[in-house]
C-alpha cells in the first residue's frame, strides 16, 4: 500500500525538478521564462513542436542532456502512474491517507486488535455505545472487511500500533487467534503506553496469568464466559436475559455505566444520602468500586464517597449524562 505512492512521489518529485532544472537552463541561456518553460516542456514530453530560437553548440548540448535526462523521467512517471490507476492503488492510496487523517483526529478511542468474531462483535458494542474504534489486522482480505477506521498491520511492530493512535487512545483490546499474539501485543502496548488500559483474550486459563503478569488489566476467556452465560440461561433465565438486554441489546432505555469520581468531585467527601444522587439525577447507584479495587453492592446511603471511587449505576442516557457531570 504504501510502497506504490512512494514510487509515485518519487516519480512526479523528479520530473518537476526536471522541468525547473530546464526551465533555469534556458532563462540562463537568454530565453524570456515562458518561452524557457515551453521549449523544457516540448523536449521532456518529446513532443517536439519547433524551437523557440535557433540553438547554437551549447544549447544543442544542454538539450541532449535534458532530453536523456527529462523522457526517462517522464517515462518513468507516467509509467507508475498507470500502473497505479490501472491496479487501483492509487485509489486505495487515497483513501488510505483519507483515513490516517480520520485516526489522526481521533482521542479517547478504543483500538482492538483482531478482526475475527470476537473483534466484529467487540467493534460493534463500541459503536453501539458511540466511541470511535479503529481495528488492526494483518489479514489484508480480513482487512477490506472491515467497515470502520482500520489499519493493516502486525500488532506486534509498535509503528502498527502508533499508527492506530495508540498515544491517544483509551482502550487496547486484543482479540487476535492466538494467546501468544495476544501476549506480544500486550508487552507492545504497555511498552507505549504505560498508564494504557488493556484487555487481552485468553484461549486457555494458563494463559491468562501470563497475560496479566504481561501488563493486561483485564484477562478474557471468552470460551469460559460463554459457558457461564448459558449455565446463567439455564438457571436464571430472566435474570440473565434483563443484563444481557441493559448492557448489549439497546432495546431498553435504562442502561448501565460506571462513573468516576475524580479528584474535586462535588460529590467527594459526601455520602450517598447527602449528594441527592437519585433526586438530582434519576440514576440509580447499584455499586461503589473503591481505589483497592473492592466492590460494595447496593451501598448504603451512610457510604461516603471519594475520589478515585467508581459508580456503578442504571439510568436512562441522559440521567447518566448528569450523574456524570455531577461527578464533574
Amino acid at each position: 500500500m504504501t510502497d506504490p505512492f512512494r514510487r509515485v512521489r518519487l516519480g512526479v518529485g523528479a520530473l518537476a525538478l526536471v522541468v525547473v532544472a530546464g526551465t533555469v537552463g534556458y532563462v540562463l541561456f537568454g530565453f524570456p521564462l515562458l518561452d524557457a518553460l515551453y521549449q523544457t516542456v516540448t523536449t521532456v514530453t518529446t513532443v517536439g513542436f519547433r524551437e523557440v530560437r535557433p540553438f547554437d553548440a551549447r544549447l544543442k548540448a544542454f538539450t541532449i542532456v535534458l532530453i536523456l535526462v527529462g523522457v526517462g523521467t517522464a517515462l518513468y512517471t507516467f509509467g507508475v502512474l498507470l500502473e497505479a490507476l490501472v491496479e487501483g492503488q492509487l485509489r486505495d492510496m487515497f483513501g488510505r491517507r483519507r483515513m490516517d487523517r480520520e485516526i489522526a483526529k481521533m482521542s479517547d478511542h478504543v483500538i482492538v486488535c483482531g478482526w475475527g468474531r470476537v473483534g466484529h462483535s467487540i467493534a460493534s458494542f463500541v459503536k453501539a455505545s458511540r466511541r470511535d474504534v479503529v481495528i488492526v489486522d494483518r489479514d489484508p482480505e480480513r482487512y477490506e472487511q472491515v467497515p470502520y477506521p482500520r489499519v493493516l498491520g502486525d500488532v506486534t511492530d509498535d509503528a502498527t500500533l502508533v499508527a492506530a493512535g495508540i498515544e491517544r487512545a483509551r482502550v487496547l483490546v486484543g482479540a487476535l487467534n492466538t494467546d501468544a499474539d495476544n501476549l506480544y501485543m500486550t508487552l507492545s502496548g504497555r511498552a507505549l503506553r504505560p498508564d494504557l488500559f488493556i484487555v487481552a483474550r485468553a484461549r486457555t486459563d494458563s494463559s491468562e496469568a501470563k497475560l496479566v503478569r504481561a501488563g493486561a488489566d483485564r484477562v478474557v476467556n471468552p470460551q469460559r464466559i460463554g459457558g457461564q452465560r448459558m449455565a446463567a440461561f439455564a438457571l436464571q433465565p430472566h435474570v440473565a436475559e434483563f443484563l444481557d438486554v441493559v448492557m448489549h441489546d439497546g432495546s431498553l432505555e435504562f442502561r448501565l455505566e460506571e462513573v468516576a469520581v475524580p479528584d474535586g468531585s462535588p460529590l467527594a467527601g459526601s455520602s450517598l444520602r447527602d449528594t441527592h444522587i437519585r433526586d438530582r439525577t434519576g440514576a440509580l447507584v447499584l455499586a461503589l468500586r473503591d481505589g483497592d479495587g473492592v466492590f460494595t453492592t447496593n451501598p448504603p446511603p451512610e457510604t461516603v464517597i471519594e475520589p478515585g471511587h467508581i459508580l456503578i449505576a442504571i439510568g436512562t442516557r441522559s440521567q447518566l449524562n448528569a450523574l456524570t457531570a455531577a461527578a464533574g
